[in-house]
């Protein structure tokens, strides 16, 4: 097993959040080329660290944001696809990630919140099955790779819907197999060995098929599902690491 699938096998992920404010510099010093760019903060490494629980993935994670595949996928749409960077919005984002947290924390034209029933370093401590937020609070919502973790994923998508304002929109994203019609899900299997096995991660409870963009239809999102890479070169693809037709799934309400 390699360094890195061994930590993220064996340490706690709050406190892996915390270590890597401190070691990211460090790696971004040691990593500096310009093999690669990550978009988030503009720097460019002569390569991108190895990142899986199961089987891992080479040259995705960023030494300096610490940000994946998905991250830079977000980041790209956001930019280029809306006006989140510059239009005043009140924002919910739930488990926010370490590449975007004081990213958009510090934007003027925002109203941010972050929030988690776990993670160190969010504005409100929330259970995503109960939010302590009033009906239509906020114009934008991001709740990315949790859907996966919750058991009652229904309930979590009806409260995300509840708290966006309407014509606001939400980017929910999830590990997905496209490859698979529908959601495997087995609520039997609880061991963080028999979970990894079955759902590609100890703390997961299902893998998402093409019908989960269905599951969020059903609770009354209107649901646009966006593959940005083919609006993208590949030169630019494999500059920023994304994964090619990987879908956005951009809610909207």
């Amino acid at each position: 097993m390699g360094l890195f699938k061994t930590i993220l096998n064996t340490i706690p992920r709050p406190f892996l959040i915390k270590v890597s404010y401190w070691i990211s510099p460090f790696l971004a010093f040691w990593y500096r080329g310009n093999t690669y760019t990550d978009p988030i903060d503009g720097k460019s490494f002569r390569k991108f660290l190895p990142y899986g629980y199961g089987e891992q993935r080479p040259n995705v994670l960023a030494p300096s944001t610490l940000s994946l595949e998905r991250h830079r996928l977000l980041w790209l749409y956001l930019q280029n696809e809306t006006s989140f960077f510059t239009a005043p919005l009140k924002v919910l984002h739930m488990a926010p990630e370490q590449c975007f947290l004081k990213r958009f924390k510090a934007l003027k034209n925002l109203d941010y919140t972050s929030a988690d029933l776990y993670a160190p370093h969010v504005d409100v401590k929330a259970d995503i099955c109960n939010l302590p937020f009033a009906d239509a609070s906020f114009d934008v919502v991001f709740c990315n790779h949790v859907l996966e973790h919750i058991d009652d994923d229904a309930k979590a998508m009806q409260e995300l819907y509840r708290v966006l304002k309407l014509g606001g929109f939400g980017i929910f994203q999830i590990p997905q197999d496209l490859n698979r019609e529908k959601t495997y899900e087995d609520f039997s299997i609880t061991d963080p060995k028999e979970r990894t096995k079955h759902f590609g991660q100890y703390d997961h409870v299902r893998i998402y098929g093409r019908d989960y963009f269905d599951r969020l239809r059903a609770v009354g999102f209107d649901v646009k599902e966006v593959d940005l890479s083919k609006t993208l070169s590949e030169e630019i693809i494999n500059k920023y690491r994304l994964t090619k037709g990987e879908i956005l799934p951009v809610c909207f309400k």
